[in-house]
């Protein structure tokens, strides 16, 4: 049973938006939770050949934030927000990397996003990103289904490091 009931509860009378932004948000912080109680080693495990790790997930969803949000509704470049140019870099950890700082990275790209849509309506087009004009809508499902995906990635990683602790 999930220790975290549903944060974000949210009436299915709601505005659409209202209910689209807790179900992101729900999701945000369960990526964030994967980090609770794992030690730094732990959080950088690869447990996959590929770069995937706790640490590695959560900086790449810090990624996410920004190329969708600050990148695609604010029209900065991915020069000028200071982050990889593609989205397998964005797992890559440096050893300045920690569970506090990759966190804290997470939550400002997080608060950062929520104010750049803060004034948009869903229909509302943001001209950004290099797919070209998208609506809101758009860009929050498909950052929610990565965001979903991830998430269930790092339940994995996740369950697999707390099961080596017991062998």
């Amino acid at each position: 049973m999930n220790p975290h009931p549903f944060e974000h509860e949210v009436s299915f009378a709601a505005p659409a938006r209202e209910q689209l932004l807790a179900f992101v948000d729900e999701h945000r912080a369960a990526l964030g939770r994967c980090l609770d109680d794992v030690t730094e080693d732990e959080a950088r495990r690869g447990l996959v050949p590929s770069r995937t790790t706790l640490l590695g997930l959560v900086k790449h969803a810090t990624f996410v934030e920004r190329v969708w949000f600050d990148e695609g509704v604010r029209g900065r470049s991915r020069a000028e927000i200071g982050i990889p140019a593609t989205p397998d870099e964005s797992f890559e950890l440096s050893p300045h990397d920690t569970i506090a700082s990759v966190r804290a990275g997470h939550r400002r790209a997080c608060e950062d996003s929520r104010a750049a849509i803060a004034r948009l309506d869903l229909d509302d087009v943001v001209t950004g990103n290099r797919r070209g004009p998208l609506p809101l809508r758009w860009v929050l499902l498909h950052v929610l289904r990565e965001l979903a995906q991830h998430a269930g990635h790092a339940d994995i990683l996740r369950e697999q490091i707390l099961a080596s602790r017991e062998g």
